[in-house]
This record gives C-alpha cells, sequence and structure tokens, in this order.
C-alpha cells in the first residue's frame, strides 16, 4: 500500500497522518506530546508507534512532509511607515505566512522601541515602509536603528524598492537580511505573496533550531511550512478547486486553540448590498488574523480581560461559577482537561467567546455616510454576511458534542448590526484534524487534497455523533 505521511509539529502535540494515494483515504492517524524541551523527534517517534498498531497491511510511505508551530510557532516584528497602510500590509504579509505578529510598529523607531524589539522572543523581521518612488526616510532610518543596535534576527526587507541599495550598505556583514518585493508598491495595493514566500524560505531554514528538528529532517522529506500557512492553503483549495476539481465557494475556517483563535477566510469579501463604497486597503482572498489573547488555556485570562461579565453571561449560566477562579485555573494548568458536566459547559462558553470576538475582529464593518446623492454605506474590512461555510477545527470544537451551537457565535445579531460577519452559514467540522495534512497534500496533488476535504470535512447539527454525521458534500 503506497502512502503519504503528513507531521504536523504542534506546539503542544505532534500529529501524524497516514493517507492511502490510491483509496485517496486516511488509513489511521495519532498523536503525541510534542517533547520540544528534550528532543522533538521523542515525541515524533511516539506518534509514528501509536500510528502503526493502528495499520494492518504492510506500508510504502512513498513521501513523507510536515509542518510545524513548535516552539511556539513563527513569531513575527512587523515595521512600516503608517499604521493603516504599509504597517498594516506587513502584518498582513506576516500573517499569510503563517506567522504570530507579537508587535506591530510605524514611523521612525526610538531606542527604547528597538530595545524592546531586540529583547523580544521574535524570530524574524518585517521591515517595511513607503510605495515604490515615495518616502524613503522611514525605512533607512529604520534600517539604521536596527543596525546600531546590532539585531541578531533575521530582517526582511520589503518597502520601497528606491531603498534597497542603501539598506544593503547599512545592513552588509552587520545583520542577516533579505530583500523582497515591497508590500505595497502604490497606494491600496497590497502584493504580499513575494514577502510572504520568503518569511516562509527562511522558518523552514530555522525550524531545524527545535531540539532535535535536524534529525527528524534527515528521515522526511520535508518541511514544507508553519501549521497555520498549512491550515491556510487547506481553505484555500477547498474553497476555490482547482481547474479539474470544483471548490466550495467562500468560507471561513475558525480555529479555537490552547493560545490563539486564528480566523481564515477565502473570498473576495466585496460589499453585498447597493450602495455601499469601500474604504482602506485592499483585503486579500485568503486572509488570516490571529488573536492572541482568545484561547482556551494559555490566554485564558485575557479571555476574561476581552469578554467581562456581561459577555460570558451571553453564553453561560454564569450564576454557578466563580469566573475569575475557573478562568485561572484554566491558566494556571494548561493540560487541565475538562470531564464533569459543569467544567465542559464552562469550556464552551469559553469557545463561544473567542469565536464571537475573533470573528468581529476578523470581519469587515460598515458605518453609514451622507452625501449629495442621500445615504450610503462606508464599508472597511471584508463583508462575510452571505458567506456559505464556516468550519471549525481545534480541540474544543472537534470534541464537543454541541459544535454548531460554538461556530453559530461567530455569526452576525443585531447586537452588532455594523458587523459584516456570516448571516447564515451552513457549519462544518474538521472531525478528523485533516486540514495541516491537506495543506500538505495540496502542494503535492492539489486536486486529490480537494476531493479528500470533500470527503472527511463533514456537516455538523446541533448535537452531532457518530451515527449522525454526514458527509457535507
Amino acid at each position: 500500500m503506497d502512502c503519504y505521511l503528513f507531521i504536523d509539529f504542534g506546539s503542544t502535540y505532534t500529529k501524524v497522518t497516514l493517507i492511502d494515494i490510491e483509496k485517496e483515504e486516511i488509513v489511521a492517524t495519532s498523536k503525541a506530546y510534542t517533547t520540544v524541551e528534550t528532543d522533538v523527534t521523542i515525541g515524533y517517534n511516539n506518534a509514528l508507534e501509536k500510528l502503526y498498531t493502528k495499520v494492518n497491511k504492510e506500508v510504502n510511505i512513498v513521501k513523507k512532509l510536515a509542518c510545524s508551530s513548535a516552539a511556539g510557532g513563527l513569531k513575527i516584528v512587523a515595521i512600516g511607515l503608517v499604521p493603516e497602510l504599509t504597517a498594516e500590509a506587513a502584518k498582513r504579509a506576516a500573517l499569510g505566512a503563517g506567522a504570530r505578529v507579537i508587535k506591530t510598529y510605524s514611523h521612525n523607531l526610538n531606542n527604547s522601541e528597538v530595545l524592546e524589539i531586540k529583547n523580544s522572543n521574535a524570530d524574524m523581521i518585517l521591515l517595511a515602509g513607503g510605495t515604490d518612488g515615495g518616502n524613503t526616510e522611514c525605512i533607512t532610518y529604520n534600517a539604521g536603528m536596527l543596525a546600531k543596535h546590532n539585531i541578531q534576527i533575521p530582517v526582511v526587507v520589503a518597502g520601497n524598492k528606491s531603498c534597497n541599495d542603501e539598506i544593503e550598505e547599512i545592513f552588509n556583514s552587520k545583520i542577516e537580511y533579505y530583500i523582497t518585493e515591497n508590500v505595497m508598491p502604490n497606494l491600496n495595493n497590497i502584493n504580499v505573496i513575494p514577502a510572504r514566500e520568503t518569511i516562509r524560505s527562511i522558518f523552514m531554514k530555522q525550524i531545524v533550531n527545535a531540539k532535535g528538528m535536524e534529525h527528524v529532517e534527515e528521515s522526511i522529506s520535508e518541511i514544507l511550512m508553519p501549521t497555520p500557512a498549512s491550515v491556510l492553503k487547506a481553505a484555500d483549495v477547498l474553497s476555490r478547486g482547482t481547474k479539474d476539481e470544483d471548490g466550495i465557494g467562500d468560507l471561513v475556517v475558525v480555529d479555537i486553540g490552547g493560545a490563539t483563535t486564528d480566523i481564515h477566510s477565502i473570498g473576495e469579501g466585496a460589499p453585498s448590498k447597493p450602495s455601499v463604497v469601500l474604504r482602506g486597503l485592499e483585503e486579500p482572498i485568503a486572509k488570516r488574523t490571529v488573536e492572541g489573547d482568545l484561547g482556551m488555556r494559555y490566554s485564558a485570562t485575557s479571555v476574561y480581560e476581552a469578554a467581562g461579565n456581561r459577555m460570558m453571561k451571553k453564553y453561560l449560566d454564569i450564576k454557578n461559577y466563580d469566573l475569575e477562579e475557573e478562568f485561572n485555573k484554566r491558566y494556571n494548568n494548561t493540560s487541565f482537561i475538562s470531564e464533569s458536566e459543569k467544567d465542559i459547559a464552562f469550556d464552551e462558553g469559553m469557545a463561544k467567546v473567542c469565536a464571537d470576538i475573533s470573528m468581529k475582529r476578523h470581519a469587515g464593518r460598515v458605518e453609514p455616510i451622507y452625501s449629495p446623492l442621500g445615504s450610503m454605506y462606508s464599508q472597511t474590512g471584508k463583508d462575510l454576511m452571505e458567506l456559505s461555510y464556516v468550519i471549525g477545527t481545534g480541540g474544543i470544537l472537534v470534541n464537543s458534542k454541541n459544535p454548531a451551537d460554538i461556530l453559530k457565535a461567530s455569526t452576525f445579531t443585531m447586537d452588532d448590526p455594523d458587523s459584516l460577519k456570516p448571516r447564515n452559514p451552513k457549519f462544518l467540522i474538521d472531525k478528523d484534524y485533516i486540514l495541516s495534512a491537506m495543506g500538505l497534500l495540496a502542494m503535492v496533488d492539489e486536486n486529490m487534497a480537494v476531493r479528500m476535504l470533500k470527503k472527511y470535512i463533514v456537516e455538523c447539527g446541533g448535537n452531532i455523533d457518530e451515527s449522525k454525521e454526514q458527509k457535507a458534500y
């Protein structure tokens, strides 16, 4: 039996998926704790041992491909000229590459800001600023500040191309740097793909820094990308399809994790109503946002700060809980597993808050404007109101008996009438944790990835169980 083996080195678990190439089926999956503190090879081998106990036939692995968010994933600092323009464009490029943007800076950096960057745990800096032929002072000044403080992490330069020669002279022999195309070559024109690919290639070189990863690389074909980028790739091919396989149309993936909630949307996001004018930067068709304050364990106390009692009351009968105690319990014990009905209900209330706030931040908004021609609306961000599908993934959703109830919290309500959240989508669930594996498969065979995604992404009702699960297509 010829198979592909896909590995996801997660920050908590290493997940492996074995695919039968001929039948286009999942043969088996397994996971083991990611032993990032000692040697990731241990966790990888533990996962493989579990996997092979589930396989009855002799297996010929044709290719082994991996993605990784081990050691906390890829952390980037984005620097631009204007917060709403080049700094935002740099942030989008980093997020599309599967990174977590830990801080964004704009205008000329001061000494304290550069020291903050130097003392941070960032893996990379994305330096942008100025449209091509536009402002040259800011990006060259910031390059000089980074060189002056002897920054020791790679810098991706993706700003005004007129400054590239000068920046090369500034960085020469002092800083590891990579020059790529401007993330915003002209006003309102976003060009994130070259920077995104540069970031991804540097990450692939750096990932061997995780303890033991160099030994893993000897036994697999390639580590292709950060895990979030793999999920975004899977969402993209499922939505848009290929020249031979139809996609399913516009969709959103809601990924609720222990530390963050990631939203991936695929779709143009153009206004769905007349009399709406677009404002702000052009939105990418494949867009990812990361909410670092919305997570089920590592960010539990931040969820409470973001939600407060009022929003928790919307999704949970808070009379039964000491809210501060419950959030602290999860924050202080990140391996805590909810087993009682009371704890499970609290977790699902938290998940609804994460879904609600993260989608609100991801989706666009409209506001009324008045012109000589009458009343109109101004739209910033993506209009997701007519979106067809919302797909849930992450432990809280995959293991829930009521995943649709959690996902429903991400949809439009009249509580926030200016939001452009999805209005009436169909809810699907990544029951087999297949998205990251299918993103890797798409790098090998996009048609097969689309077919398998259609097969394994299942529709969820209000109360899902194994006997009631239905394929979505």
